[in-house]
Parts: structure tokens; C-alpha cells; sequence
């Protein structure tokens, strides 16, 4: 009898564990929706724009882990939007190759992927994503034209956190590479962001009004910033990046609008860059409106061939003509630590600060950059700059 009982007990045990095994089994392997099933095809000249969208839609509402999956293969891809909020987590997988239009009546937008109001996303799967910008670049004229159209980034986030984005190659952006804005809790890691030196705007990284976001292990070529963190962006951790060519790794530029959007609490570390228009650099427009960038330290920095590794430029203005007057952007509080490598111009430290408002609490220190061209050793200049130096100081610090 107390075995008859003991055998039901185990019987009841192994039921209820196989229901709650497949009651609970979409926690454990997320659901698959293949893109292909949706009509996507993989020749590079379909336009599989509205079966992404198909494959999204059933995902996003699926009560459960659930799966984008764009196979190996070459699919075109108009402008899109993904967007939330979803009933589970979502990953993006990608293994094929994402080939965005050339006709420039689908790209006047400044989108190209998107993910909009999502949580617990990751962007994953080794493939690429082709911008094919050559066919748009000659449109990016907006320093001189005032009724330019907008050009895609090549992935653009808004609104989206706790988020990953993971093992992906973008190549020939129209505009940034990976566009951030409004986001929270994002990790960037593995991805390789490839542009000519010459592209315009194809900033690889560009973060604003976003806290904690995290970029690793990533190497960027590009035509603009390989990373700009502009108004708001707080919190920002970067290391282990590879930057080259390009015009370096950037706060700002700051002070043009979204005054009381301050940029604060930016960690740049364990960084090369490899023959860039600049290092690290803080940028503010002049004149500008009233906003403040502090508690920034840049440290543990390889410079290789990079014609100028420090820089705080307070009178910055790409524009043809630019107006008089002083920044009103506060700089405070910034390290400079461990930078070391050879810069391509004499001047290797540049710290032009606003002279209405001079930076404060500025630290030099343990900086060993060469210059081995005509004039001279490499010298330091600094303006309207509050701070200190110590350690090794080479070029002679002007603090």
C-alpha cells in the first residue's frame, strides 16, 4: 500500500513537472520567426522591407522570448521602424548581409533601421549591415546648405533600455554608424564600424540625452567622430576602443541647443587611436548658450600618428562663417591620465578654454607624447584654463 502510494505521489510529480516544462518552455528557448518564412528574399535586390516588418510584428506579440532571424543571405532594406513595446524580451539576430537603398527617394529620412520604445532588446549575430552611403554623400551638405535634407543612420535607438547590442560589422553609413538617443542601460560590444576618412558625418558612435551606456571592444574608421557623446549624455563608459581614421573620440560639440541637457560622468579608457584627425577631445560652440560638461576623465591612452591628442576646443564652429563671441559652456572637472604615443602636428595638448567662463580643475597627468617633424619638440598651448599637472610632462605641461 505505502509503495502504491509512493509510485501515485511520483507519477502526480513527473506530470506536474512535465506541464510546468511546457508551460514555462518559451522562458527557456526563445520562439523563432525567420524572416524568410515572410517572404524575405536574399538576393540583394528584393526589397524584403514589409516581410521584416511581418516577422517583427508576430514577435513583438508573441507572450514569450521570442526571435528575429534574418539567415545568411543579402536582403534589401528600405527605411524601418521596430518598434514596442513587446510582451517579451526580443534579439535581432542577424547572419546574413542588410543592404540599405540607393535611390534617393527612399533615403531622405534619418532613419534607416530603427528600435523605438523597447526594453530588454539585443542586436546580435555576426552579419552586416551596408549603408551603401557613396550613394548619398554628395547630398550632405548642410554646413552650407540650410534646406539639406536629412540622411539615415544605419541604426538609430530611441527610447529603448536595459539593451545590447553585440557582434556586428556596419559598413559605409549615409550618416552615423549608431545613433542613441533617450536610451538607458545599453551595452555596445564586439562591433566594427568602417567608413572612408572622407565620408561626412559618418560618426560611428553618436550618444545624447542617454545614461549608462557602455561601448567595449570596438574598432571604428570613420569620415567624423568615432564616438560623440553630446547634451545629456551621462554616465558614459568607453574602453577597449580602436579609433582610426577618423576625428576622435568627442564631448560635443556642446552649447548650440538643449542648454540644460549637461554632459557629465564620462569614463574614456584603455583607448588607441591609430592615425585620427584628433584624439580625445572636448568641443564647445562660441558663442554658444549657457550648459555645463564636468567629471570627465580621459586615462590609459595610446596615440599613434594623430595630429592633435589633446584637445579642449571652447571656439569651436565648422560653419563658413561664424560669429564672435564666447562659449558659455562650463568645462570642469577633467583628467587627463596615462596618454602617451607620437602626434603627427607640433602642438600635442591644445586646451583653449572660454574665456567668459575658463575651464576648472583641470589635471595633466603622466603625459608622454613625441613629435619627431620639422620645428621642433611638440609643445602644449593653453588658454583661460584653471588646474594642475604632474608626473612625466611631454610635451612641457602649461599648467
Amino acid at each position: 500500500m505505502a509503495a502504491k502510494c509512493y509510485i501515485n505521489i511520483v507519477s502526480s510529480l513527473l506530470l506536474f513537472l512535465s506541464i510546468l516544462v511546457h508551460v514555462n518552455g518559451d522562458r527557456l528557448h526563445p520562439r523563432s520567426f525567420d524572416v524568410i518564412k515572410y517572404g524575405a528574399v536574399g538576393n540583394g535586390r528584393t526589397d524584403s522591407t514589409r516581410a521584416f516588418l511581418r516577422a517583427w510584428e508576430d514577435a513583438c506579440a508573441y507572450n514569450g522570448r521570442s526571435r528575429v532571424r534574418v539567415p545568411q543571405g543579402t536582403f534589401l532594406l528600405g527605411s524601418v521602424s521596430f518598434e514596442g513595446p513587446c510582451h517579451g524580451s526580443m534579439t535581432f539576430l542577424i547572419k546574413g548581409t542588410l543592404r540599405a537603398p540607393t535611390d534617393p527617394s527612399k533615403f531622405f529620412t534619418d532613419t534607416w533601421i530603427g528600435f523605438r520604445y523597447l526594453s530588454n532588446l539585443t542586436v546580435k549575430g555576426g552579419g552586416y549591415l551596408d549603408g551603401q552611403g557613396a550613394a548619398a554623400w554628395r547630398y550632405n551638405d548642410c554646413n552650407k546648405n540650410p534646406g539639406c535634407k536629412p540622411l539615415p543612420a544605419t541604426l538609430r535607438f530611441d527610447f529603448v533600455r536595459n539593451s545590447k547590442v553585440q557582434y556586428l560589422r556596419s559598413i559605409n553609413s549615409k550618416n552615423s554608424h549608431i545613433n542613441i538617443f533617450a536610451c538607458y542601460n545599453m551595452d555596445i560590444s564586439y562591433i566594427r564600424l568602417s567608413a572612408p576618412a572622407n565620408s561626412p558625418n559618418t560618426d560611428g558612435i553618436r550618444i545624447g540625452s542617454s545614461s549608462r551606456i557602455k561601448i567595449s571592444r570596438a574598432v571604428i574608421s570613420t569620415g567624423d567622430d568615432c564616438i560623440s557623446m553630446v547634451s545629456g549624455s551621462q554616465n558614459i563608459d568607453i574602453s577597449d576602443v580602436s579609433c582610426g581614421p577618423g576625428h576622435g573620440i568627442s564631448v560635443g560639440s556642446l552649447g548650440r541647443s538643449h542648454q540644460h541637457e549637461y554632459v557629465t560622468g564620462i569614463s574614456v579608457r584603455n583607448c588607441t587611436f591609430i592615425g585620427s584627425d584628433n584624439g580625445v577631445r572636448i568641443k564647445t560652440w562660441a558663442p554658444s548658450l549657457y550648459s555645463l560638461a564636468s567629471n570627465i576623465t580621459f586615462e590609459d591612452i595610446a596615440m599613434i600618428s594623430v595630429h592633435n591628442p589633446i584637445v579642449i576646443d571652447q571656439q569651436y564652429c565648422p560653419l563658413a562663417q561664424c560669429l564672435e563671441g564666447d562659449s558659455a559652456v562650463q568645462i570642469e572637472n577633467v583628467i587627463f591620465n596615462n596618454i602617451w604615443g607620437v602626434s603627427s602636428t607640433q602642438v600635442a595638448v591644445k586646451i583653449q578654454c572660454s574665456g567668459a567662463l575658463p575651464c576648472k580643475n583641470i589635471k595633466i597627468i603622466n603625459i608622454n607624447l613625441a613629435y619627431k617633424g620639422r620645428g621642433g619638440r611638440a609643445k602644449a598651448l593653453c588658454s583661460h584654463v584653471l588646474g594642475s599637472s604632474y608626473g612625466k610632462q611631454i610635451p612641457a605641461g602649461c599648467l
